[in-house]
Parts: structure tokens; sequence; C-alpha cells
């Protein structure tokens, strides 16, 4: 570090407006760091902060992780998510609550973390086409990023409004600005400040690096494929918000395969969904971010702003309306593959059925609409008998055929308006609306006949399967305490009957009865 690095550091870490991390994310960081913590720990601390064990078992349960079952206590969260998850998640909701400091700043704030967010989810996203990357902490690898901007507009707000200014003015990156200011920059200052936190390798080098991935020359392949995907992140949340987005479409194109290999398809997957996964991340983390532009459209726009440059007025003019009568038309047509690529997104790859994250929504409004309606609906839980060691004996390909077959079977058997998805695994639910239980026990047995009486043929073999049922019902507006989990709760039982009674049969909830599959 030279004189001045050195002298700014020692202000920064010295100064009133340093934001302090919480008690819970301060000793969580020193929980983590220990080899003999136990889950227990980690659980016992997090759980003593009500308001943020609320939020995180909220994001727990939301389309952010689709885990296959409903998580009720910050101890199941960090069993099913691991501690590095939930710790991701804790020092998430710490640094969103970060505000202005109390001096005056131009340093847009708002704006700051609608960058970050959309950094944190442009970086998941990128990791998650890496195969058998470990992506338990790229979200808040990549919510981080630029901590050191954050950390000096608020200890020197007079001189950081100099970068942001020289920034508006310019259009100069604010490392530069920030070099010929402060003779350092904000990823030197974010890696510092966090060190003192406490901060592991796996959260500290990214905030170093991430601006020029090629310096970071460890051999640790996790951290590196953070560092790069936090790199990337930062090139794609430039399209959301620079003045010149297809420079940063191209080059994080480029970039992207160049770097971790990713293939066009799944650069293709990454834009398409970026701006709806900000969105829904911005709701699950309390930001108020609706409507983010769709990378297609912000380059659309912009190859329009460059027609129209150098034109005269009557050109210009020509082609406003004609640009404009195209963005109506591009519009629509945006609309419509939106409504697409939403569907797709409650499908479950494999099956062609509805997604667990889809099976939760649909059952809320289930809920709801029985609730106004004070009517009765079913629930049907169904579980493939064996199904494992099916897998082991015939291999997973024939497995993933069965599968298939299987929901195509339950799907052509079932009304058109009753909902089929997949729990998880081998499991799934079948809702279904103005359904009393003894209709919904026929109904399943009727699935479940057909089930045990078909033979799934591939090209090479024949195959047989059985499947267990569990069947309940509700009146919610009438059922007292009725909750969506103890519903759940109450057909999983059932499930759990007809597979501890000898697999193949139906079984309804039995009130005051509890089953074990041993």
């Amino acid at each position: 570090m030279t004189m001045k690095q050195n002298e700014v550091l020692k202000q920064v870490l010295r100064s009133d407006e340093l934001p302090t991390l919480p008690t819970v994310a301060s000793k969580l960081i020193t929980l983590t760091s220990r080899e003999d913590t136990t889950l227990t720990d980690i659980a016992d601390l997090v759980s003593k902060d009500v308001a943020l064990s609320s939020k995180i078992l909220k994001v727990s349960n939301s389309a952010f992780y689709s885990v296959p079952q409903q998580i009720g206590t910050i101890k199941q969260a960090v069993s099913i998510l691991g501690i590095n998850a939930v710790r991701s998640l804790v020092l998430s909701f710490t640094f969103l609550s970060i505000k202005a400091g109390k001096q005056k700043s131009h340093f847009n704030f708002t704006k700051f973390w609608e960058r970050s967010l959309a950094s944190a989810v442009s970086a998941k996203l990128i990791l998650e086409q890496v195969p058998g990357a470990d992506t338990e902490e790229i979200f808040i690898s990549g919510l981080l990023q630029n901590l050191g901007e954050l950390v000096l507009a608020r200890t020197f707000p007079v001189e950081y409004d100099q970068v942001v200014s020289q920034v508006d003015n310019n259009q100069d990156v604010p490392l530069i600005a920030e070099q010929e200011i402060f003779e350092t920059d904000h990823c030197v200052i974010g890696f510092e400040v966090a060190k003192s936190w406490g901060f592991p390798d796996i959260l500290l080098l990214p905030l170093l690096h991430h601006h020029d991935p090629g310096s970071y020359t460890g051999k640790d392949k996790k951290i590196s494929q953070t560092v790069q995907a936090v790199y990337l992140s930062d090139l794609l949340t430039n399209i959301l918000f620079s003045n010149t987005p297809d420079e940063y479409h191209q080059r994080f194109r480029k970039q992207a395969g160049k770097i971790l290999g990713l293939k066009p398809r799944g650069i293709d997957s990454i834009l398409n969904e970026l701006h709806n996964q900000v969105d829904q991340a911005a709701e699950y983390f309390g930001l108020n971010i609706h409507n983010t532009k769709s990378i297609q459209g912000i380059l659309q726009e912009a190859n329009i702003r460059l027609s129209l440059m150098n034109l005269d007025y009557d050109q210009m003019n020509k082609h406003l309306i004609k640009a404009k009568i195209e963005l109506e038309n591009l519009t629509v047509e945006l609309e419509a593959k939106n409504k697409l690529l939403d569907n797709l997104a409650n499908l479950d790859g494999l099956t062609g059925v509805f997604n667990h994250r889809y099976f939760q929504n649909c059952l809320e409004q289930e809920i709801s609409r029985a609730m106004r309606g004070e009517s009765e609906f079913s629930l049907i839980f169904l579980d493939i008998d064996h199904f494992k060691k099916f897998n082991d004996t015939y291999g997973h390909q024939v497995g993933d055929f069965i599968l298939k077959e299987f929901c195509s079977l339950l799907q052509s058997n079932l009304r058109r308006h009753d909902t089929l998805a997949r729990y998880g695994g081998e499991e799934f639910a079948v809702i279904l609306p103005d359904t009393t239980e003894e209709n919904a026990a026929t109904v399943a047995e009727k699935l479940r006949k057909l089930i045990d009486d078909r033979t799934f043929e591939d090209q090479r073999d024949s195959y047989c399967v059985t499947a267990s049922f569990g069947v309940t019902s509700a009146r919610p507006a009438t059922d007292g305490g009725f909750t969506k989990n103890g519903f759940i709760s109450r057909v999983d039982q059932a499930l759990y009957a007809a597979k501890n009674n000898g697999r193949n049969r139906v079984e309804r909830y039995q009130v005051k009865k509890k089953w074990f599959d041993f």
C-alpha cells in the first residue's frame, strides 16, 4: 500500500460512519470459522433474532431455493441449505439494511443496492450454469462486490462526491476516479474492511479481484470460480444500468465463454431470466424494485437510439414513427415470450408437470379460493414405491423414462382444473378443487389401479411400478386452526401410513394418529 492508501484505510476503520455488523452477523462469522461448530450452534445463534429468522425462513421456502419440503425452523434451514448458505442469507439481510450515513452525499444509495442486488442475482445465475460449481455463497459474493464504494461514500462523503461527479460527467468507471482522488479503490477498501470483520477467504478474495479475475493466482477452484462469476456479473449488471448496454452485452458473451466455458444456450438462458429473477429477489429481500427491463428490450431500445443519431429533423420524425410502431409490436411479442418463459419456469424440466414452486403458489391460491367460497378441496400425495431400488437396478435413464411416462398417465386421467406437480424426487402432489375426501380417495384408488395395471415399455424392456397414496381434504373457512403447512403435514402422514401398511395402497389422513416410516 502507498502512504495515502494506508492513511485512507486508517481513517475508514476509525470512522464513526463505517457500517458495523450486528451482533448475530458478527458472532456468526466467528462461529463459522471454527471447525468444532455444530449445526445446533448456528441455529441457536440465528434463532435469537426473531425478525431475522422470519426473513430467512421466508426466503428458504421461496423459489429462491425451491427445496422439495417445507422448512419450519432455523435448525431445519441450516440442516437442509447448509451452514454457508444460511450465513450468506444473514449477511445479505444485514447489508441490504445499511442506509445512507449522517452526512449529506450525492452517492445514490438506493441505486447502489439495486445494482448490488442485480449483481448478486447475476452471479448466482452465472455460476448455476457451471457444472459441479458450489453456489452456496455466490449470492452474497455478488451482492458485496462493491462494498468498498459504500464504505468510501459513507466515510468520505465529500471526497466521494467528486468520484460520483467525475463518473457522471466523463463516463469514467469508479476505479479510475477513486485512484485519482484516494490513490486506492473500492476493491482494496472493501477487502480490508471485510478482513477486519473476520470474513473468510471465499468472501474476501472476490472483493479484491472481481474487476480483474486474472489477478487471483491461488489454487482454490471454488474461490477462482466465484471470482470469475462475480467479474462476469458486473458486466451483466452494466447491461441493465449503463448507457452502452450493447458494449457490455458483447463483452459478457465473449468473456462468459472464455472464462467459465459457458455455452451459447446457457448464456441465452441467463440473459432471458435475469430481469424476472431480479424482481423476485427484490421481493424476497424487501427491496422496492419492480418491472426490471429485459435484456432484449434494453438492447432493442439502444439500437433504436443509435439508428436515430446523425439524422436530420424530417428523417428523425419518420424514423421515430417507424421505431414507435416497431417497439409497440416488439412489446406485444415480448409479452408473449415472457409469458411463455414464466410458464416454463413453473414446469419440472424432466416430467413436464408443474414444479414444487408452482405447487406451493397454487395451493395458496386454492386455499384463498376455498376460504372465499366456503368450499372443500382435497390434496393427494403419491410416491413411487421403492424407486431408489428401481434406479439402482435399471439405471437413472430408465428411471427418468418411468417418471415421464408415469406423469403422462396421471395427467391424462385428471380433470383439466386439477393440478399435478412434482413435489420432489419420485413424490408428486395433486390438488383437487371442490372435491370431498371421499371423492378424492376414489380418484386416488383409480390412479393407483391404473399404475398397478400399466406396463411401461421402452425400446429395450418392459417395466412395472406401483405407488402409495395419501389423501386429505379441508374446508378452510370452517376448519379451526387451518394452516397450509398443517394441511401438507396431514397428507404427508397419510402417505407415510400407506407406505407403512404395505405400499401400493391409498390411505386417508386419520386424526390423532401418527405414522412413522421405518
